[in-house]
């Protein structure tokens, strides 16, 4: 049938403005309702993990310098997101490597090997590791018993107190045989055989007795007294020798004087790599309060982490017998971890940039570290 030319071209012309007036009517939408970025179903997971003054937490609150930065971005770029916290390095970076997490933060290292299984971004903050050691001299008197536990001396001291016990004993049947002025109380006979036992023991003389036995009886005091100085000498050479070991080993200023020592590092960090790479006895710990707590057991002898890490711990910490020495070493850079090819990699990194280049990232470093960094 013959559509005349004119009611085609209006039939046209209706769809036209139809499909004009549908365009302009979104257009209106949208400029009602501005883009955010992400909703509050596509919010950004964002992974953190506590450590002090990177990533604090109080209240069900975060704070810290990586939060602080991270918030300031996600303000000016309208990303929503929540926080998931982890407990150790190792799971933070498992979790963004498996794209559990949107982006990750914390004292993030920039590693080759963690680049392999995660995207960084512009680096933010330069870092680096430090040696915490206890302030304790290592020479108070727990530490001295733990020294001759470790040591073995404990197990002579205990043979050397049964042979006290037994010689007293020994004393006081003689001399209430032998000798007639001896006191007829046992218990006062019992003390004056141990404080002759004891005189000979801890001074190396013996005090006034009776001869009974003549020329006999001299030889035999004479072997009494070479047995009291050697055991005088024993103790007190055993106790010098652990006292100077426990503070030669407290003298820790470097990872040159770690050779053969425990020391303590945190599960899935970078020091953790490097104690092993170096061939250090190392010890692993979920959290700082554990190894500062072995720090102070003694089970390490020095803590290594990160230096501002270390440097705000033994600051928040005034009551605790520790302290940071030595000059800073292996040093780094942090970063924001994300998904390998993550879309949101490029934009994160040139939001870092423009942070550092407005000085933002300075503000942030006074606010939780002083004007020192």
């Amino acid at each position: 049938m013959y559509t005349p030319f004119s009611s085609r071209y209006t039939s046209g012309g209706t769809i036209v403005f139809t499909r004009l007036f549908a365009l302009m009517f979104l257009a209106a939408l949208l400029t009602l309702f501005p883009r955010t970025g992400t909703t509050k179903e596509s919010a950004l997971t964002v992974g953190v993990l506590v450590s002090p003054p990177f990533v604090m937490k109080s209240e069900q609150a975060y704070s810290g310098l990586a939060i602080d930065l991270w918030e300031d971005l996600a303000a000016n770029k309208q990303w929503a997101y929540r926080y998931k916290e982890y407990a150790t390095f190792r799971d933070l970076l498992s979790a963004t490597e498996s794209g559990e997490l949107d982006v990750a933060m914390t004292n993030l290292t920039i590693t080759q090997q963690r680049a392999l299984k995660v995207d960084f971004t512009q680096p933010w903050f330069d870092g680096g590791m430090r040696l915490m050691v206890s302030s304790d001299k290592g020479t108070g008197f727990q530490s001295v018993v733990k020294g001759l536990a470790q040591a073995g001396f404990i197990t002579a001291y205990a043979w050397i107190v049964f042979v006290v016990l037994l010689a007293t004993v020994l004393l006081t049947l003689f001399d209430r045989r032998f000798d007639q002025s001896f006191p007829a109380r046992w218990r006062d006979g019992v003390a004056e055989s141990f404080y002759t036992v004891m005189s000979i023991v801890t001074s190396g003389r013996a005090p006034a007795r009776k001869n009974l036995f003549g020329w006999l009886g001299r030889i035999w005091q004479a072997l009494w007294l070479v047995c009291g100085v050697g055991i005088l000498a024993f103790v007190t050479s055993s106790v010098t020798s652990v006292m100077t070991t426990l503070a030669i080993s407290s003298q820790i200023n470097s990872v040159d004087d770690l050779n053969g020592r425990a020391v303590g590092v945190l599960v899935g960090t970078v020091e953790e790599d490097y104690a092993r790479k170096q061939g250090l006895s190392m010890r692993s710990y979920a959290s700082l309060d554990e190894a500062a707590a072995a720090l102070g057991n003694g089970d390490v002898v020095a803590v290594i982490a990160d230096a501002p890490v270390l440097e705000y711990y033994v600051y928040s910490n005034p009551g605790l017998p520790v302290n940071v020495v030595g000059r800073l070493f292996e040093r780094d850079k942090y970063g924001f971890a994300l998904p390998l090819q993550s879309p949101l990699s490029r934009e994160l990194t040139l939001a870092v940039l423009g942070a550092v280049d407005e000085g933002k990232v300075d503000e942030f470093k006074t606010k939780y570290l002083g004007s020192g960094q």
